[in-house]
C-alpha cells in the first residue's frame, strides 16, 4: 500500500495523536491517584463526605 507523497505527514500525524492520547491517559491516572490520596488524608483527619451520608442523617 502506497501512501504517496503524503506518507510522512500521515505517519507524523498518527504519531502525534498517539503521544497526546498516551499523555492524557497518564495525566488522568496520576490525577486519580492524587485525588484518592487526598481523600484518604481527609478521611484520616476526620473529614467526612456528604455523599457518604444516608438520607435519614440529613
Amino acid at each position: 500500500m502506497s501512501l504517496g507523497p503524503y506518507a510522512t505527514f500521515i505517519a507524523a500525524s498518527y504519531l502525534v495523536v498517539l503521544v497526546v492520547v498516551v499523555l492524557l491517559i497518564a495525566w488522568i491516572a496520576i490525577d486519580y491517584r492524587s485525588q484518592r490520596r487526598r481523600l484518604n488524608e481527609l478521611e484520616t483527619e476526620g473529614v467526612t463526605r456528604r455523599s457518604g451520608r444516608q438520607t435519614t442523617e440529613l
